[in-house]
């Protein structure tokens, strides 16, 4: 399984351009986000605009995500959002079994669906419901094998569920080109000193 109409191609010309960008971070409840009006939502999407559409116009194709709650249901949102700006970007679902948000609550379930019912592509590395945690890490390797990086918001120094990633993908960057791009919450509390000094 692949995505469809995705070159695989990391390096044209001696220039590194990522085309495929799998996006992750800390889920909801690890950032005490518990509603859509919270303040650290509001901003934290404003960030991964800023930063996805840099991406977007250094010649990213598709933003990649695994479903999980939190940044990467957040940042599907903002993809969604940014296709207005740029038609070209796609949003991949990768989920890791069937059946992976069935015991979230309903509004959980809700924010999920609404995005993948306007993803491009959905598929699942595992065809069948979960059944041991190598559901889990075998999706996050075929990720890290079919992406050339990622943009994790994450701190090495406040680790949260999406270390697992960090890790691999850490590993994996000492034997191939891999990119691994992390938001700190210092480089987020930046942007928002920034923000607020223009107002």
């Amino acid at each position: 399984m692949i995505l469809p109409n995705i070159s695989f191609e990391t390096y044209i010309g001696g220039e590194s351009f990522i085309k495929k960008l799998y996006v992750s971070g800390y889920r909801s409840y690890e950032v005490s986000v518990f509603t859509d009006d919270d303040p650290k939502l509001k901003y934290i999407k404003l960030y991964f605009e800023k930063r996805l559409s840099e991406y977007i116009e250094e010649g990213l194709e598709w933003v990649i995500i695994s479903g999980n709650i939190g940044t990467e249901l957040w940042a599907s949102q903002v993809v969604l959002d940014l296709k207005k700006r740029y038609p070209e970007i796609k949003l991949a679902v990768l989920l890791p079994f069937t059946g992976f948000q069935s015991n979230w609550n309903e509004k959980n379930q809700a924010i999920f669906n609404a995005v993948i019912e306007k993803a491009d592509y959905i598929n699942y590395t595992s065809s069948s419901e979960y059944q041991n945690p190598g559901q889990l890490k075998g999706n996050q390797e075929f990720i890290i094998k079919n992406t050339d990086g990622c943009l994790l918001f994450y701190d090495t120094e406040r680790e949260g569920k999406v270390k697992f990633f960090y890790d691999l993908a850490k590993a994996y960057q000492d034997v191939s080109t891999y990119v691994v791009d992390l938001i700190s919450f210092d480089e987020l509390q930046w942007f928002i000193t920034d923000l607020e000094d223009e107002f």
